[in-house]
């Protein structure tokens, strides 16, 4: 009974949104978007949500550690638009994030600062991302601080992605000085140890449907 209910924990999925068309998920943190090499990393979102829909494919990908909105296609033809709409820049995505220090307010009429750094793969210590003005390629962030909290010394964020290089949100808040509490790649131990997980979070997607055209928003508050 207990091995069971273990099983169907590790299978669990948190369905935003489904029709015939595509699928909308709450990824947790601490599970792969999709597998990895090794038998200890066969476990991840996609695996789990084909159990339950077959015909799901992966669009695009979150890191483990980081959780919330993921959307899969339910066909080659929908995967392509999908793809397609995120190529183009036409799905709208917020982060939420906590970050150490006093991240000032970005001085700016309406709050948002802009982050625009290009990011190359750091190849002596793949997977590792930096920072490189010769050989990084166009990278973008915007971002607005939320909430200060004085008494812990950090500040809530919230992160508008404009591409989507591999860890570029982590990259970035990194080379303002501010690393994302948690974070075991990019941040000192010490900040590292101020979060028992990433607290970096996919709160909110919206595009429009390729099918039908409507305009769909979704919001996942973050548990953080």
């Amino acid at each position: 009974m207990l091995a069971n209910t273990a099983c169907a924990a590790a299978s669990a999925i948190d369905v935003v949104f489904a029709d015939a068309h595509l699928l909308v998920l709450n990824k947790p943190s601490g599970l792969l978007s999709v597998p990895g090499r090794g038998e200890d990393k066969q476990d991840c979102l996609s695996r789990r949500v084909q159990a339950h829909y077959p015909d799901a494919l992966i669009v695009h990908r979150l890191d483990m550690a980081t959780s919330g909105l993921m959307l899969m296609a339910r066909s080659l033809v929908m995967q392509r638009a999908l793809s397609q709409l995120f190529e183009h820049r036409d799905v709208h995505k917020r982060y939420t994030a906590v970050v150490d220090g006093h991240l000032q307010p970005a001085a700016s009429p309406d709050g948002w600062g802009l982050i625009d750094l290009p990011i190359a793969v750091d190849w002596p210590r793949r997977p590792l991302r930096i920072i490189d003005a010769a050989l990084g390629k166009p990278s973008q962030t915007r971002w607005r601080t939320l909430a200060w909290h004085a008494t812990t010394h950090s500040t809530r964020v919230e992160l508008a992605p404009l591409t989507g290089r591999s860890h570029q949100l982590r990259v970035h808040l990194q080379a303002l000085g501010h690393p994302i509490w948690g974070d075991a790649l990019y941040a000192p131990e010490a900040v590292q140890a101020k979060a028992p997980r990433l607290l970096l979070h996919a709160c909110a997607l919206g595009f429009a449907h390729p099918a039908t055209g409507c305009l769909l928003a979704f919001d996942s508050a973050p548990a953080f």
